[in-house]
């Protein structure tokens, strides 16, 4: 014992002596070897027992990168002058008594494949976690850091102020700041350790962080157990900006315009997932609460977001089908339209779908909306699905109330192929008319009739406009029996309650009864045909030829009403509906011009027969389903008294004389 205790003391009086500088070439190699990294020292080296501390003092240390790492050295310093604890190294945490830095510099890089660190020294354990020592004293000056994440695309240098402490003590707070991209977006940031002694004495510190990027700002607070782990730590987050979709857009995320924002929530990340909870904010004039997860999957990242909207102003909704909710709320659509550059008198906006960023993440999310804040159509009870897989985006079921009836619709729009292809399948069901033009001037007394309704089109294109203009389906209305008002109606800047005057001759005095209408139209190529129009009243059948064109936008359709009974008004002028979406117009027009309607913007005619119709809408109650016998007519020359003779008082203004008084319309009505 009593030799083996002098050796000890030989070796620790010879590195005492010597100060360990002959170890510098050996340790070289030997941690070379150990590490499979290029180790140096340039400068001074020791290494000894000081004199029961580890003493470990290097000037100009080098330890190199992987192969695969983008910058060649994982750590270099000026100087490095320190004391370890050597039953630290044995058992338990590793600690520092002093650590002095100079001038230091550390790369922190993930490979392409995200399963290993620069600063994991072995291939086989994968990425560990970073890790660092206990450090009672402190001096640290003109430090950097360069972090690479290949999952996030994330780059950033970061500068760290310059440390001084004493005791564990370092009695101010240390700054940070840096700057970097994340997937292709510049962004700065600076950070503040506000409580750095319980950092060093491995307790808890208080971290406060900003970041600035594409026009947002990201604020961060929270309490970390050590300086380098968030890892199911609860920060806290508020973001604000004058857009979220270029929020999102730094992570690859592509959504719907917005106005300004601002949301706040906690934000836990736990290995490849990022949890937002407890979110709460506004966009625009719309309130948004809920929870949003982002999960690293690769190859693409995939979001699942639970939302609910209390009340959402209908200028927010503009960017859903491309318009730019700031011009829209200032200018109007027709403004909103030509600034994603269409054509003047045009409605329908030319905004892109993105989409190359839908290439880059699915999704799943689900949004309840309250009410909707509108001047015109009142809708509420909005629940939107929507699933995005590998550019395939499917939005079903979307259902809402309007005017106390329901919509409910689907939506799909396959990006795999350019340009993308587009399936909307939209049904109303029974929907009380004086509600629903109740925001348009109509006096809801006096409106009883009701409106099913039913659009499927399918069309190929990269905006709303494009799919429109190349989209072919069907679009029909049904109005079974009920009775209509039309005093003081004003729609937009179409006069309806002219239309209507014009249209039964009648002083509006008294409500219109409405026996049966339907509304049909077949589009081909954007190209949509009366198919057919037909509206059977107590006193008039009306029917329509004609159409209208999504591509250039405009319309014309042409309404004649014959009377069935002998008046003077039974063989009254054709009325027409012209000009295009954004600006429509009515006009007198001769039975020349009634003839032709449509012609001028290329309508093929169609005759599909109204029973095949009513089985598209799906009318289903009674009242509804009675429209069959009135429409199976389909024309004014085609109705038949109960006897089944024609009624050949309709439309030639001469009296009958195969009708008796007592005769039914079609035995209904």
């Amino acid at each position: 014992m009593g030799g083996i205790l002098l050796a000890i003391l030989a070796v620790w009086l010879v590195l005492f002596v010597s100060k360990g500088r002959f170890l510098k070439h050996p340790l070289e190699r030997v941690v070379s070897s150990l590490t499979n990294r290029q180790v140096s020292v340039s400068g001074d080296f020791q290494l000894f027992f000081d004199p029961i501390k580890i003493k470990f003092y290097a000037e100009g240390i080098r330890i190199a990168n992987p192969s695969w790492a983008t910058k060649p050295t994982l750590f270099a310093a000026d100087r490095v002058d320190t004391r370890i604890s050597p039953w630290s190294l044995i058992f338990g945490k590793r600690r520092l008594y002093w650590l002095a830095l100079t001038n230091g510099a550390l790369d922190l890089e993930w490979n392409a494949a995200h399963t290993t660190n620069s600063w994991t020294f072995s291939d086989k354990k994968g990425g560990k976690p970073l890790d660092f020592p206990l450090i009672d004293r402190a001096t640290v000056t003109g430090t950097t850091v360069h972090y690479l994440d290949s999952r996030l695309k994330l780059v950033t240098d970061l500068k760290i102020g310059d440390i001084q402490s004493t005791d564990a003590k370092i009695g101010h707070s240390v700054g940070l700041t840096g700057k970097g991209t994340v997937r292709s977006t510049p962004f700065t940031l600076s950070a503040q350790l506000l409580s750095p002694d319980a950092t060093v004495t491995r307790g808890q510190n208080k971290l406060t962080l900003s970041a600035y990027a594409a026009h947002n700002r990201i604020d961060v607070a929270g309490t970390l157990p050590t300086i380098a782990d968030i890892q199911n730590v609860p920060l806290q987050v508020r973001a604000t900006g004058r857009n979220l979709a270029e929020l999102l857009r730094i992570i690859g995320v592509a959504i719907p315009q917005t106005r300004t924002y601002q949301l706040h929530a906690q934000l836990v990340q736990s290995g490849a997932e990022y949890r937002l909870t407890r979110m709460a904010g506004t966009f625009g004039n719309s309130d948004l609460s809920g929870k949003f997860t982002v999960s690293n999957i690769q190859p693409r990242i995939h979001v699942a977001a639970e939302l609910s909207t209390h009340t959402l102003d209908i200028v927010d909704v503009a960017p859903f089908i491309g318009y730019n909710p700031d011009i829209v709320a200032a200018r109007g659509a027709k403004a909103a339209a030509a600034a994603t550059g269409a054509a003047p008198e045009r409605l329908l906006p030319d905004a892109a779908i993105p989409v190359d960023q839908l290439g880059n993440f699915d999704a799943n999310v689900h949004w309840n909306v309250g009410v909707v804040r509108s001047k015109h159509v009142p809708l509420s009870h909005i629940s939107l699905t929507l699933a995005l897989r590998d550019r395939e985006l499917q939005i079903s079921p979307l259902t809402f109330a309007m005017s106390r009836g329901n919509v409910a619709a689907d939506v799909m729009i396959d990006a795999q192929q350019r340009p993308a292809r587009n399936f909307y399948d939209i049904r109303l069901a029974p929907t009380p008319m004086g509600k629903l033009l109740a925001g348009f001037g109509v006096a809801e007394s006096g409106t009883t009739g009701t409106i099913h309704g039913r659009i499927q089109l399918i069309g190929i294109g990269d905006s709303l406009h494009q799919a429109l203009s190349t989209s072919s389906g069907r679009i029909a209305f049904i109005m079974p029996a009920g009775t209509l008002t039309t005093k003081n109606v004003v729609l937009s800047e179409l006069n309806l309650g002219g239309f209507v005057q014009k249209l039964f001759e009648n002083k509006l005095k008294t409500p219109i009864s409405v026996n049966c209408g339907l509304l049909g139209f077949t589009v081909r190529n954007g190209e949509a045909a009366a198919d057919p129009i037909l509206i059977d009243t107590m006193k008039n059948i009306v029917t329509g030829t004609g159409g209208f064109n999504f591509d250039s936008e405009a319309v014309d359709l042409a309404f004649l009403s014959k009377s069935k009974r002998l008046s003077l008004f039974s063989a009254q002028s054709p009325i027409g509906l012209q000009g295009h979406f954004a600006n429509p117009k009515i006009n007198l027009l001769s039975p020349q011009l009634a003839a032709r309607a449509g012609t001028a913007i290329g309508l093929a005619l169609v005759a599909t027969p109204p029973a095949a119709i009513l089985a598209f809408v799906d009318i289903g109650n009674a009242k509804a389903a009675a429209c069959g016998p009135v429409l199976s007519g389909a024309s004014a020359s085609a109705q038949r008294n109960v006897q089944g003779k024609t009624l050949n008082n309709v439309g030639n203004g001469t009296p009958s004389t195969t009708v008796d008084k007592k005769d039914k319309f079609l035995g209904l009505f």
